[in-house]
């Protein structure tokens, strides 16, 4: 999930601070993906709108 994504679902920073419980500040320091709990998080909040990328596992060769 994209941070950017995040952002225009919720309406800005501070909305989406808001609804998990962080303040505007924290969100400004996310990279361009959402940290994995907090993907699941806003997945569960936006009822599957917006879901959380399953990682995918490396494979050893």
């Amino acid at each position: 999930m994209k941070t950017k994504d995040a952002i225009l679902y919720f309406g800005s920073k501070s909305q989406l601070a808001k609804n998990l419980g962080l303040t505007k500040g924290a969100i400004s320091q996310w990279p361009d993906d959402v940290p994995e709990l907090r993907a699941y998080q806003i997945e569960r909040l936006t009822e599957g709108v917006l879901k959380a990328d399953i990682p995918q596992l490396e494979q050893v060769s």
